[in-house]
């Protein structure tokens, strides 16, 4: 009989399937898995959040504001705007906090509610302020998220997207640093609902503090002439639209019988 070789029909040591193929399956399933995860644990956030202490949030609160201590600017706004939140916290609210305002220095015109009462405003918000009343209403709406516990919401879901990145490729990645660091320097969302009801807030408390609503729409009516989307954060641009809002703000101030009145200068030592 004459010999004829052959290949072999198959090839134990070689896949059927294509490797490039293999990866993409195992890369997107790994993705779908971690998605589902953190839907899951975003709910959990949810239904914590209204659970957590005061005094547990001040504890929490040293986790994310180590930083911040670091970076405040002495100037001559930083014990005005500390002075006028204190003002409205004791005249106007029952919030149960001690507020601390930091003032960074940035082109950001937004301010930020962190954790524990903490409050960031960064230069470029004040430097646009024109009155106290623009103000008061800024730092009134950020404690209407800490009335509404939207601060821990954002930051809750933020811890959740950290911890599984730390599980993932573990504390000493740089991924994992990268995120927990953007924790510190990135600007809260909040969703359109938690903004309209922010701005009710601010509203109360802008009428309670000087029995008017004065300058309530004021900075959002001169922003969309100098808008920019690099350096606006999301208590002027992000939801709802600044247009739309103002309109909001006004149905408000006509159903609660609010009254215009006249505007507070600021003072001069902080006046541009």
């Amino acid at each position: 009989m004459k010999y004829t070789p052959r290949l072999p029909k198959s090839n134990v040591n070689v896949t059927p399937t294509s490797m490039l193929r293999e990866f993409f399956v195992l890369t997107l399933s790994l993705l779908g898995i971690v998605i589902v995860i953190y839907i899951l644990m975003g709910f959990a956030v949810d239904l914590i959040v209204p659970r957590i202490s005061t005094d547990l949030e001040t504890k929490m609160s040293e986790l994310f504001i180590r930083s911040v201590d670091a970076e405040d600017i002495d100037s001559e706004w930083g014990g005005y705007v500390q002075s006028l939140v204190e003002d409205l916290q004791k005249r106007c609210t029952t919030l149960p906090y001690l507020f601390k305002v930091h003032v960074r220095k940035a082109s950001s015109v937004n301010a930020l509610a962190f954790p524990g009462g903490h409050i960031i405003v960064f230069t470029g918000l004040l430097n646009k302020i024109t009155s106290e009343n623009e103000l008061a209403f800024a730092f009134a709406h950020e404690m209407g998220h800490y009335a509404n516990r939207d601060h821990l919401r954002g930051v809750g879901r933020a811890v959740v997207f950290i911890t599984i990145s730390t599980f993932l490729f573990g504390t000493d990645s740089n991924i994992s640093q990268m995120l927990a660091h953007a924790l510190n320097i990135t600007e809260l969302s909040f969703s359109r609902k938690q903004e309209t009801r922010a701005d009710e807030f601010a509203l109360e408390i802008l009428n309670c503090a000087y029995g008017n609503v004065a300058g309530a729409t004021d900075f959002f009516k001169r922003l969309p002439k100098e808008q920019d989307p690099g350096t606006i954060g999301h208590y002027f641009a992000s939801h709802p639209e600044n247009l739309k809002r103002i309109t909001d703000l006004n149905k408000t101030i006509r159903n609660k019988g609010f009254k215009p009145g006249g505007k507070k200068p600021l003072p001069k030592t902080v006046q541009q």
